[in-house]
């Protein structure tokens, strides 16, 4: 940047994008301060320009050089709603999750509710969703009171939205709508069911403190002292990384907790994703992750009722100096964890790598995870933004590797031939066949883990269920009684509700395991196991199954037997569940 005198909007607006990249040192800080003092007073011509600026902003805030470049994004951020050019523009940037602009985005059940709890006069139906209309008035009578239940039974009115303006009253259609969903006695996972079923279209109008990436920040997450240093570029060296720990480690408070789940969510709205991690969140298992130079992870598990009967979930936010700059979401079995990493468009080409890597030693350290795997959806398989950006290539690159000896052989002649034809890119029809099988790294390659097959185990315990004979909740009781006199215990004595709901869902699993051959003292360690996955975090049950000297073995031994029984055509393990895009 050696542009010198006077400067004007266009000139300092692409001054601060060719600046994103280069060293920060005393100069270029001095001239970003410049710029952006231009741009306070300006107002652009282009809804293009605004979000360009704001998008700039955003980056200065996490990567700014100095403090005082700092301090001159976060003003300009805190009144960016307020700028001339904003109100002006305010409708061409719907969407864009921009502080006074709106977002219209078909939520998901968690987000939604969410949104309705916190927002209720914000958030509406969207009315030109036709099709939702007529899905709200099939599912009305089930949501209302006998007497206007009857009604429209009687009535059959083909139109939802109006019998919502009819009977909501003071609410918003979309609160009225989702405080009728939510009152529903019925588990979280049939309420959650239903609305998505519905599938309803929202409108989230900008009002004060609705969420927006303009304001997005963690407070209690760790800063850099100097803000000079740019991030890590180049390809890092994984193993080297997982035995390098985190500078600190530690548990948030419930407050701090869900402050962090608040943000996380937020995230996803302002970006039209949805992460299940997120949306079910335990604020009680919250922790942040100092990795040093204003670089954290937040991550939060699940609330008990919402946890995966064999993985433990942990989804996390990408933190450089507080600014989410991507998030994550780890699935936990044992040593094994299925991974899901995206950074945010605004900081692309900064540190994917880098952060990719301290991810993984942070996952390590906090878990004792000592594999790693990426399943097909991340790299591709249904997922138009992963195959566009070579997902495949990133994590292949940094030491991943198929386990799929047919891919593994397809991989090796797409290597040979790119060298063949130097700058030639890989078809996306070639990257679709790469992406159908897992990818895989592990601490110590003479030693992989195997993939757990957490779908084929379900299935099995499901089928061993049915052979019981007599109903289903019969069956299930019984199951559990039985796992409880094989651990010495006395029926439920001593069990807090949680732990019981864990015992249950975990029985049927746990009769596979031939736990009935176990040495007694095995057998009573496997109850603290079990119970452990109704505690408050989930990372006392991951360190305890994985200190348990037969559960481990054991699950992998069943999975492999309920493999060659699933009647499904691909391995079970491919169909790990990812988060919704």
């Amino acid at each position: 940047m050696t542009r010198r005198g006077p400067l004007t909007a266009a000139p300092a607006l692409r001054e601060l994008t060719a600046s994103r990249g280069a060293p920060p040192d005393a100069a270029l800080c001095t001239r970003r301060l410049a710029c952006l003092e231009v741009l306070r007073h300006s107002s652009l011509p282009l809804a293009s320009l605004v979000l360009q600026l704001h998008e700039l902003l955003c980056f200065l805030r996490a990567y700014p050089g100095d403090a005082r470049v700092r301090a001159a994004a976060e003003s300009l951020l805190s009144g960016f709603a307020q700028r001339r050019d904003l109100q002006r523009h305010r409708r061409a940037l719907a969407d864009s999750g921009v502080a006074g602009t709106d977002i219209h985005y078909r939520f998901f059940a968690g987000q939604a509710q969410w949104l309705a709890q916190r927002w209720p006069q914000q958030l509406h139906l969207d009315r030109s969703d036709a099709q939702a209309d007529a899905r709200i008035a099939g599912a009305l009578p089930q949501l209302l009171s006998a007497a206007e239940a009857d009604a429209l039974i009687e009535l059959k009115p083909a139109s939802g939205y109006t019998l919502l303006d009819r009977l909501r009253g003071a609410h918003t259609d979309a609160a009225f709508l989702l405080a009728r969903i939510d009152a529903l006695a019925a588990p979280s996972l049939v309420r959650e069911t239903l609305s998505d079923a519905i599938d309803a279209s929202y409108v989230l109008r900008a009002g004060t403190g609705t969420p927006s990436r303009t304001h997005a920040f963690f407070a209690a997450a760790p800063c850099s002292r100097t803000f000079a240093r740019l991030p890590p570029r180049g390809r890092p060296e994984l193993r080297g990384e997982l035995a390098r720990a985190p500078r600190a480690v530690r548990r948030l408070s419930a407050r701090m907790g869900a402050e962090l789940a608040d943000l996380a969510q937020a995230a996803m709205v302002t970006r039209a994703r949805s992460l299940e991690a997120f949306s079910y969140a335990e604020p009680r298992d919250a922790w942040l992750v100092d990795d040093g130079e204003g670089l954290s992870f937040g991550l939060v598990g699940m609330r008990p009722e919402r946890r995966h009967v064999l993985t433990s979930s942990h989804g996390g936010l990408t933190l450089r100096n507080g600014v989410p700059i991507g998030y994550t979401q780890a699935d936990i079995c044992g040593r094994t964890a299925a991974l899901s990493f995206n950074t945010f468009d605004t900081f692309r080409g900064s540190e994917a790598a880098h952060t990719f890597a301290r991810w993984l030693a942070a996952l390590h350290h906090l878990f004792g995870t000592t594999s790693f795997t990426i399943d097909p959806y991340q790299l591709g398989v249904g997922n138009k933004e992963g195959l566009a950006s070579g997902a495949w290539w990133f994590y292949f690159k940094l030491g991943f590797r198929p386990r799929d000896t047919e891919v593994a052989r397809e991989a090796q002649a797409e290597l040979a031939r790119l060298a063949r034809q130097p700058g030639s890119r890989t078809a996306p029809r070639t990257l679709l066949r790469l992406a159908r099988a897992h990818l895989f790294f592990d601490r110590d390659p003479a030693r992989p883990v195997p993939l757990p097959q957490t779908a084929a185990l379900g299935l099995a315990a499901g089928a061993a269920l049915g052979q019981r004979g007599g109903s289903r909740e019969r069956a299930l009781q019984a199951c559990a009684h039985e796992l409880l006199e094989l651990c010495g215990l006395e029926r439920w004595k001593g069990f807090k509700a949680q732990e019981r709901e864990a015992w249950l869902r975990l029985a049927p699993v746990a009769s596979l395991l031939g736990v009935p051959d176990w040495p007694l003292e095995d057998r009573r360690s496997l109850a603290q196991v079990l119970r452990s996955k109704g505690w408050r975090s989930e990372r006392e049950h991951v360190a305890l199954a994985i200190a348990h000297p037969r559960f481990a073995p054991a699950l992998l031994a069943a999975g492999r037997r309920a493999e060659s029984a699933t009647p499904f055509g691909a391995p079970t393990g491919r169909s790990w569940p990812p988060p919704r895009p």
